[in-house]
């Protein structure tokens, strides 16, 4: 079977699942940083699928070298997801210096609760932010047509105190942005 004959996007939604959301579905055993070792993660998709058994680790390696979205990394003989989990207990993160301003795209119908609690993990382990405007404008298409843009000060917020958290080269991460910090008139 060639990289051809495995479809590599459900690969990759299903790997997200398993390493994002619910890993104990696959019998996965993810460490503090969300990390588990290829071998298990290749093990558990060839259990879920039998079309799936030539799967190896260079199909993820092309996953992750394809993907207009870095959402898996590779280190050794290890992988975990980069961004966007959902498990309880949150996973281990080292604080970065953000860029000055990121951007959160969103439904204009949460703006008050925007603006009186600032942005909120919700079902998530952090609040995701965008580099650019468009890249938000499309997340922000997820939850409604047409969403609003929102500015965020990183830097006054960082220095406040506020942790940031590389995702991947579009997406950072946060633990929760105070309103204070965040631009509303976009």
């Amino acid at each position: 079977m060639n990289n051809k004959s495995i479809d590599l996007r459900s690969v990759s939604r299903t790997s997200s699942h398993a390493l994002r959301h619910e890993p104990w579905l696959y019998e996965l055993e993810l460490d503090d940083e969300g990390w588990t070792s290829i071998e298990s993660l290749l093990s558990a998709l060839k259990k879920d699928r039998h079309e799936w058994t030539e799967l190896n680790a260079n199909h993820l390696a092309e996953i992750i070298a394809t993907s207009a979205e870095r959402r898996f990394e590779i280190q050794g003989d290890r992988i975990r997801a980069l961004y966007g989990h959902s498990l309880e207990g949150k996973l281990k993160k080292i604080p970065a210096a953000p860029p000055e301003i990121l951007f959160h795209g969103t439904n204009p119908a949460v703006l008050p609760n925007i603006e009186t609690t600032g942005l909120l993990p919700m079902a998530r382990q952090y609040v995701h932010l965008s580099i650019d405007e468009d890249t938000a404008r499309e997340v922000g298409r997820r939850k409604c047509r047409k969403p609003i843009i929102l500015r965020i000060r990183t830097r006054e917020a960082a220095a406040s105190g506020v942790h940031f958290y590389e995702g991947n080269d579009k997406v950072w991460l946060a633990d929760g942005v105070p309103p204070a910090f965040i631009e509303f008139d976009s």
